[in-house]
């Protein structure tokens, strides 16, 4: 059976610095944070890039716990000076989900497009929230 559980949340409430996010519960339940924006359609497309990441790295056999090292890893080398703050973990070619990552933001565009959000200033905003 099929459960997922979407919620927004104020954007400090993350268990580290990003916009959305995603954990399976024991009971198998799928969870999904995003961060409150303000704009619907931006908690929307940050939630429907979440859930295309998630399945395809459950296809592919890519574990949360694996990704949650990888960006935790990541998010102290940014501290370090080893990449721009503004990268996101999973635009790196060695993330774990990088595949998954640069395909879910792929939709994600074309589904701005659609909606009539214009990408750079959506982007934009996510960088000086995150």
């Amino acid at each position: 059976m099929l459960k997922i559980h979407i919620e927004t949340i104020p954007h400090g409430e993350h268990r580290y610095p990003m916009v959305g996010d995603y954990w399976d519960d024991p009971d198998g339940t799928l969870q999904v944070r995003v961060s409150e924006m303000g704009d619907p359609r931006y908690e929307f497309l940050v939630t429907i890039h979440e859930l295309i990441e998630k399945e395809l790295c459950r296809q592919r056999g890519i574990s949360e716990p694996e990704i949650t090292r990888f960006d935790l890893q990541f998010e102290e080398e940014c501290k370090q000076g080893l990449h721009d703050p503004d990268e996101e973990p999973g635009d790196d070619p060695s993330a774990p989900y990088h595949r998954e990552h640069v395909f879910a933001t792929k939709l994600e565009r074309m589904l701005a497009c659609e909606m009539g959000v214009d990408w750079d200033t959506y982007e934009e905003f996510l960088m000086e929230l995150g």
